[in-house]
Formats: C-alpha cells, structure tokens, sequence
C-alpha cells in the first residue's frame, strides 16, 4: 500500500491509501500556509497547486510527490514523478504525456482506476466544491467551514482601512485554518454598511460592479461609538440607524432602526461568514412572512420569500414567467421589506452565485436565509430605511442613478424578426412598408427595432455575423436608414457580442487575442452558438470585453453603425452563458489588483462582460454623437450595465394569458432593482399568434408601462428561420381599439418622461408595487397584493389592473389608502368614484379599457397624439416633426359630494402630490419634469411645471407655474395649459391668470384654457 497526499480546495491535506488499483477513504491533515504538510507530519511534501511553492516543486521533478490541483474545475491530478519532465505544466491543463483515467465520482467518495505507465503514476480524482449548477438557490456540493476566534487587527489590513473609529477589522486566529480569514465592516453614511469577508485566496471582486465609495457623515449624524472587551462588541450609532458588530464566535452584524427593539438585519450565529470551496458563503436570519423583492428579474410572484435563485443570466428563450430560473438579469441585489423598515444586502461580485430566500430549512439552524458565491470574496453593502424607496434611492448612490432616456422612447416601437429576414421584397423596402402601414392606419410609431436579419450573409453558410451588411436586404443603409428618419422613426440595431468562426473577421479577431482561452487546448476558446434560424448553432468565439482587442473591435462596429444612422445600439444575446468557468480572460483592457494573479472567467465574472458590453457601445456612440442623448438597449444587465445602458425588457417571452400576468411581477421587481425603463415584447415573442382579445388585452396594459414595444419570432415546425410577426393592424375588427391605445399613449408621453426623468434624477421607479407609499395600510402586506402580478401604481396618478383570462369583463382591485384619503376616479366609463382603502369589483369590457384609476388630488400632464419635438428649430434628418406645442392637464378633484375639505394625514413617498387645507378649500399641489428630450443629460435644461388646483364646493381654482432651471423653454409655456375635469364634474375654473371656457372634447370634458406663469431659478 501506498499513500498519496493532496491538497484539496486549498483548505486540506488528504491522504488517499492506494491499494492496487483502488483509492480508500481519505486521511486528512492540514497543510501550511506554503502548502506543505504541517510540522511533525511524516506525509510526503505537499503542495498548494495556487501557490508558488507548487510550481518550484514541480520543476524539481525527482521522485518527490506533489500534486496538482485545478479546484475551480472541482478537479485534482496527483503523480509521482519518476524523472524530471520539461513539459509539466502545473497552472495548466493536464499535460499531454498523462493518461485518462475513469471516475465513478459520488459525492463524499473518490473511486476509480490507477492507470500507470512507464513514466508515470496519475489519478484523477473528482473533489468537491462550490458550484453554480444548483436548482432553488442550493448547491450541488458544499465544502464548507466558518473561521472562528476572530480578534481586532493589529497593523495592516488587506484593505485600505478608515481612520474613522466606525470601521473594524477582524483576523482570524482559528489554527485549523491555514491561513487568517479577514472580517471589515465599515459605516458608509448613516444607513449604507459595508462589509467585506476574504483570504488570500478569497479576494474581494477584482472588478467590483460598485465603486467603494468614500464614508461621509454630517453633523445630525456624527457617529457615537462604544466597545465592550468582555463581549467582545462594538456599537455603531449613525441617526436613526445602530449596527452592533460581535466576534464572540464568527463575526455576526445586527442593525437596528431607532424604536424598534428587533434588528431590522442580523446574521445567523456561528455560521454567518463561511468559506465554501473556492467562494463563501453568507448566513442571515430570515423573517417569515415579510417581503423579499429585487435580484433585478426573476419569475412570478413579485415576493421572492421561501423560494431558491440562482445570480446569473441565461438565454431563456420561451421562459416560463412563473418558474424559470434565472433569467436574463445577474443583479444581486435583495430587499427585505417589513411594514417598519426595510434593509437591502448587495454584492458587488461578477461571479455566479445562489440566494436562497428561506427556502432551506435546518431545525438547527432555524430560519435563514444564505448567499452564495461561487469564486472569490465577500464584498457587501447593507442599506436601511424605513421605506423600501429609501434604499432603493442609497442603491442607487451606490451604484449610479438610472440614465436618462430619449424622449422618443416613450412612444410605439415596432419591431419583428421577419421584417429583417425577408429576401423578396428586400428587408429595408419591408420595414419602410410596415412604416407606411402604421401611418395608413392612424397608429403613430417612433422607433424600430431592427433585428440580427441585416447581418446574415448572402451565401453560405447564411450565419449572423455582427458588424456586417447583407447588401442584397439594405443596398444602401444610410440612405434606409434617411428614409425612415425622414419618417420621424428612429431605428435600434440588434448587435450580439459573439463572433461565429465562418464570419469574415474571425481570424484576425483571434490572432489579436479578442476573444477567451481554453486552459486545456490553450488556444482560443470555442462553443456553439446562435447562428441562423431557431435553435440553430455554428461554433465561434465570445468577445471578451477585457482583452484591448476585442473591446475596441466591438467599439469601431458600434462607430460605424452610427455612421450609417442607426440611432441606438440594441445589445442583444449578451448574457453570457459559458459553461466553462476556466476559461482565461486577457486583463490587458481593465485595471487589475496587483496581487491577483488568476485569470479565469469564473472569478471575474461571466456578467463583467455583459457591463463591458454596454460600456462599448455607449462609449462609442457618445464619441460619434456627443451632444445627442446616447441610447442602449440591453437584454442581459448588471448592476454596473445601467451606468451605460438605459433601457432593458424582459426578453423572449411567450404569448399566454398566464405569462402576460406573471409580467408585471418580473417589471416590479426590475423596478427595485434600478431597471426602471423596463417593458415586454407586447404579444410575446414566441408562441402563437394571440387572439384579438388578447392582443388588445395586453397593449392595453403596455400602454401603461415605461417601454411600449411590440417586437416577436414566432417559430414554426415549418418555419424556424424568417418567423412570423405581430402587427397591431392584423385583426381588423380589433384595430380601432388598439388604434385608439397607442394614441392615448402618445397622450400621455409628457407624464411618462417625466417619471423618466424623476428616475433618473431620484431612482423612482415609473412601475410600482401597490404598497409604494402606503407602507401604513395593512392591506397591502397581504399575499394578493405581494404577488404583484394584477395591479401596479403607474407614476404616482394612476393605479393600473388587467385582466388576465379570456372573457372576463370584470377586474377585482384593492385601492390603497391612509386615514383621510379622498379615494379614485375611473378614468373609463362609467367613470365611478371609488373609495381608499377597499377592494372594487370594476367593470372592464375588454372593448373599453382595462382598470386605470386616478388617484383623487393628482394630476396628468398629456401631449398631442402623435409623435413630437420639443425642440424649436427643425432637425434636417427629421423634417416635418410636429411640435410640442399644446399641453393640457387631467385634474381629478373629488366630487361635489364626496368633497370634505379635510386633507390626508400624510403624503405619498415621492411627495408629488401634496394637499394643503384652509377653510373651505383643499388645495392639491402636484408637479412634474419637461427638456428638450434629447440632449445629453449633462447639457439638458429641465424645468418643473407646479400646477395647484383649490377645490371648494361651487368652483375650482388654478394656479399653474414654471420653473426653468436653464435655458430651456417648453414650446408650449407661453401658449397657457389646458386643464381637463373628469366626466361630470362641472364647477368652473377660476385662476389669477387668464382662464377660458373652451367647451368639452370628444369624451364631454370640460375643458379650460389657463396662463401659465414662468420664471427661472
């Protein structure tokens, strides 16, 4: 018998006992730092295959034992080497010389054959660690261990450590451990912590996907510290908000609100901080029956409570809307939310991960719920607030406010692969026909989505090949492209960040190093890819973002596509979904730690690409426009993806009633996730063709939604290449209804880019849970309303319902109220009052309207029913556009007879309908945001518009006023504001300004015209 000695997962020495050709139950012994056997042990040297040592011993050769491990892989090599070799290679793969051996691998078991020949003893043995392949937000494996005996550090730490007394840092001492464990835990402002948990081989992200930020504290909140030595604690207090850090055992985090006497946040005991394999592991304690929202996009219900995800993207084409996971997003970022306050944990880290949301159950452990990840260290940040909008809005501080979005997005954007894909007519005489069909049929269109067809090659093989023209569907594409913008529509290009091997620039891209290496064949690394119709693959290569080559590839393409007069960039296809997590990434594009050595995609992370991506293309874009709002769709996002991306939908759905509910749910949780220009392919993206009912179901519900787009590749058995398409004419006895839609939705542009713009300046999201601003009503705690699949707040004016089953007419919606609160007004017919605070039953033929109330006090600004420029002089590549020139403003006073003259008791969270009441007359003051629509962000004037309307019993008093905060003046402003009454309300206006009866429009409104008042700040 014969031992073999091998480091497995950088934690241990075990001993396999060889006894011909079977390998027993492992021995173990822990190793040194350097990877040798520990002092006193009789074992054969051992090396750590990560460190230095291990390479030294390899070149040595001799008849010396040593190992080498690839433990991201889950895979360990071991040999006695009989005589030095010059071609070991102990970072790489296995070298050529060995053999293969047999494994049947169970987990806890090593078994198999020992193949030798004559130069050399190998077995290959299958160990295990942390992996992402999990179902429920579980492992498959885990090799997991909790450093204890921590104590304060003395002298450096691994990180730069504040000199405020609101950080600390702890050591591990445990001496069953090889190496210290490293616990930070610093106060960033009053309610924003940061905690890191690493080793040396555990590193913080190496491109974290939120820049640390530097700690800041006023005077209010001027921290107040104490220790306690025999309990070994401290005690952070910042305002309103008291962390209390205790390292008796593992380090453990509680945070406390003022007057709450349970922790809002507190990490389970003994197991909160572990270290699994190559990645951690982080333990909380979970609260039953609360809220759990975020991780950007994940399947039906909106509340993530008891259940398991996997943190990575993937390319769910036809998904499930209530039980695919994951989906497209790898945003980690969770929200417990509780009617007393809410807290947020976010990772920075690119790597995959799992969270499981309660949804493990350990009668020892009790209720929690843990965070893994599969590479590197912990970084984390815990945010507090009362409401969940306040740690939304610290999010975003972290992480960058929602970008700003061309006013033009907010109206109807066409799309479909087939008008891309057609050979006869060519495809750019397709897309000018269905141009000229949307004007035929009154149904105004602002954007195109123009799919990957533009880029098939003329012949064989007819892949997509990014960055390309095929000549024969768009002959010529500027001069296209000047015929649709001369239509006043802007057109998106599909571009996805892989490179199949038959396209054109593929070898040069491969001999300059763009795109990843496999560590096994150490040449560039190659799968199967999307390349023609449905479910059709070709081998080619990612980009990879971090090589010079590659990110500047991507960025000329994108330049040139300007060139041409593609408007914005539609990064599609971009979640990366490699299966190998070793395979190499270059480096030489990004900035590196200096002490981190390891290239391999699983510690970076797949989702850095996916941020680089979006980086590209709006780096790009900006330098070929610089003054024009830069604009870039992306289908896969990170947390870092939105400081370049500004719009993202939920990918390729399916038609079915049941995925057009579940819709809302995934749009919610994008919300409190920062994605918050977020809609749905109207009509699902595949599957059949829905029936009229559905269609007009579903836009009905887009028109009330931050993105409005119709765009599907409805496959076939027979037809898996060019699809069929939706278009908002193909059932004419339904098309004056959807007609009458989408101009309501040009109507309401003004409303909906001012909640754009409220995002980007305040992380609001323009789509809400029912509770946002009502915390107070239990209501909405309730598991109907915490599914957050059948209503939604739309700004802060509109409740919005759906119906979602075939021949109903009927919608049941709570409306939520505090004490006070004067209630709703339908905006459809029969145009009811209906109170706060209780359910309704509400009529919604599927020919009129779905539910949309009015909250009672508010206001909504609308526009002209058609497309617009709010700019004065004419845009030669857009001649003809009509101006933004009238405004008028839907009022909604309460009733005659449900007028009381007592305010409500408090004000919703985004404050933009406030009431004021002085006797005989309660006055609603409400507010919203206009520019020009287009400019940068940076170089846009915005100006505030205040419209304030007193309601007394025989009249109605206006006072609207505009603050510009620049140059900028809406077309509009000295044209007077027309305000529109709800159906049957007939009390006059009065204002200080000029006020004229003007009669009623087409539903019997009455409208009046009133002066506006500007001034600048």
């Amino acid at each position: 018998m014969s031992t073999i000695n091998v480091a497995r997962d950088g934690f241990e020495v075990v001993s396999y006992k060889k006894r011909g050709n079977k390998i027993q139950s492992p021995q173990r012994q822990e190793p040194s730092i350097n990877g040798s056997a520990r002092a006193g042990s009789s074992s054969p040297r051992c090396v750590h295959p990560q460190s230095k040592g291990a390479i030294d011993e390899a070149k040595k050769g001799g008849s010396e034992t040593w190992a080498h491990q690839s433990s991201r892989l889950g895979r360990l090599y071991w040999g006695a080497a009989r005589q030095p070799r010059a071609d070991r290679d102990i970072q790489g793969a296995i070298p050529s010389w060995y053999k293969e051996a047999e494994w049947d691998h169970r987990p806890g078991k090593a078994q198999g054959k020992v193949i030798t020949d004559t130069k050399v003893t190998l077995a290959k043995i299958s160990l295990c660690r942390p992996q992402t392949s999990c179902r429920g937000g579980a492992m498959l494996y885990q090799c997991e261990r909790v450093p204890k005996r921590y104590v304060l550090e003395e002298g450096p730490t691994p990180l730069p450590q504040s000199a405020s007394r609101t950080s600390i840092a702890l050591r591990s001492t445990d001496d069953t451990f090889s190496f210290p464990c490293h616990f930070y835990f610093e106060a960033i402002n009053s309610n924003v912590f940061r905690t890191t948990f690493t080793t040396s081989r555990h590193p913080v992200p190496p491109y974290p996907s939120a820049k640390r930020p530097d700690s800041s504290f006023s005077d209010v909140t001027a921290p107040k510290i104490s220790n306690d030595p025999a309990r070994r604690s401290r005690t952070i207090k910042l305002g309103n908000v008291e962390a209390v850090i205790e390292w008796t055992d593992s380090p453990t985090v509680s945070l406390f609100l003022e007057g709450s006497p349970e922790p809002i946040h507190r990490d389970l005991q003994f197991r909160s901080y572990a270290l699994d394999g190559t990645g951690i592991a982080h333990y909380s304690v979970y609260k039953k029956d609360t809220l759990h929202v975020g991780l950007g996009e994940k399947a039906a219900p909106m509340d993530l409570s008891g259940r398991g995800f996997i943190v990575s993207a993937s390319d769910t084409f036809g998904y499930d809307a209530y039980r695919t996971d994951p989906l497209y997003k790898h945003i980690p970022l969770l929200i417990n939310a509780t009617p007393s306050g809410c807290v947020g944990i976010f990772s920075t880290s690119h790597s995959r991960a799992t969270w499981a949301v309660g949804s493990e159950i350990d009668g020892l452990w009790g209720r929690f719920k843990v965070y893994r990840q599969a590479h590197g260290g912990l970084e984390e940040y815990l945010i507090v607030g009362r409401t969940v909008a306040d740690v939304v809005r610290s999010y975003a501080e972290l992480v960058g406010l929602p970008l700003l979005v061309p006013r033009y997005m907010m109206g109807y954007i066409g799309g479909g692969m087939k008008y891309s894909m057609e050979d006869s007519p060519p495809a750019s005489e397709g897309i000018l026909n269905f141009i000229e069909k949307c004007k035929e049929h009154g149904m105004p269109c602002s954007a195109f989505q123009m799919s990957s067809g533009y880029t098939v090659a003329e012949t064989e093989p007819k892949t997509r090949n990014v960055f390309t023209w095929n000549r024969h569907r768009f002959p010529n594409p500027r001069e296209f492209t000047g015929q649709c913008h001369r239509h006043g529509v802007r057109l998106l290009a599909n571009i996805k960040p892989y490179v199949l091997a038959s396209h054109p620039a593929y070898g040069e891209l491969e001999r300059a190093g763009a795109f990843f290496t496999d560590p096994v064949t150490k040449k560039t690394a190659v799968a199967r890819l999307w390349s023609a119709g449905g479910g059709e693959s070709g081998e080619g290569s990612h980009i990879d973002f971090t090589s010079k080559a590659g990110f500047e590839w991507w960025y000329n393409g994108v330049k040139e596509l300007k060139r041409a007069g593609i408007d914005a960039m539609w990064n599609d296809n971009n979640e990366y979904n490699i299966t190998n997590d070793e395979w190499q990434c270059a480096l030489d594009n990004i900035p590196i730690p200096p002490e981190e050595t390891r290239k391999h995609i699983g510690l970076w992370g797949r989702a850095l690409h996916t941020e680089l991506n979006g980086k590209s293309s709006y780096d790009a874009t900006v330098e070929i426009d610089p003054d024009t709002r830069p604009f870039i769709l992306t289908r896969s996002a990170t947390a870092g993806t939105m400081r370049y991306c500004a719009s993202s939908w939920s990918g390729d759905n399916v038609t079915s009633w049941e995925g057009m509910r579940g819709a809302n749910s995934l749009a919610l949780n994008a919300g409190f996730s920062l994605l918050q220009c977020y809609g749905h392919d109207i009509g699902g993206f595949e599957g059949p063709q829905p029936t009229p009912e559905h269609l007009v179901r579903w836009v009905q519900l887009g028109v009330h939604s931050p993105r409005f787009a119709i765009n599907c590749y409805k496959t076939s058995p027979d037809d898996n290449l060019v699809g069929d398409v939706i278009e908002p004419w193909q059932y004419p006895s339904v098309t004056p209804i959807i007609q009458e839609a989408i101009k309501r939705r040009y109507e309401l542009v003004p409303y909906t880019y001012s909640l754009m713009l409220k995002s980007h300046r305040e992380a609001i999201p323009p789509q809400r849970w029912t509770g946002w601003g009502y915390e107070s009503d239990p209501e909405v705690w309730t598991p109907a309303l915490l599914k957050g699949d059948t209503q939604y707040w739309f700004g802060d004016a509109m409740l919005v319902s759906g119906v979602y089953e075939p021949g109903v007419s009927t919608a049941r919606v709570y409306l939520p109220g505090r004490p006070g609160d004067p209630g709703f007004l339908n905006l459809n017919a029969p145009y009811e009052y209906l109170a706060a605070g209780r359910w309704h039953e509400i009529s919604s033929s599927w020919e009129t309207s779905i539910p949309v109330l009015a909250r009672i006090g508010s206001a909504i600004p609308i526009g002209k029913p058609e497309p617009t420029t709010c700019l004065a002089d004419e845009d030669p590549e857009f001649p003809g556009m009509e101006q933004d020139d009238w405004r008028g403003v839907e009022i909604f006073p309460p009733p005659l007879h449900h007028h009381s003259g007592s305010p409500t008791e408090e004000a919703p969270a985004d404050t933009a309908n406030t009431v004021e009441t002085i006797p005989g007359i309660t006055w609603y003051r409400n507010s919203w945001l206009e520019d020009d629509g287009i400019s940068r962000a940076e170089k846009a004037d915005a100006c505030t518009v205040n419209i304030a309307y007193g309601v007394a019993k025989g009249h109605i008093q206006i006072k609207a006023r505009m603050k510009k905060e620049g140059g900028f003046e809406p077309l509009w402003a000295r044209n007077g504001i027309y305000i529109k009454l709800p159906v049957g309300e007939e009390r006059a206006i009065i204002s200080e300004e000029a006020v004229v009866d003007t009669g009623r429009d087409r539903k019997g409104r009455r409208v009046w015209k009133v002066g506006v008042e500007v001034a600048s700040l």
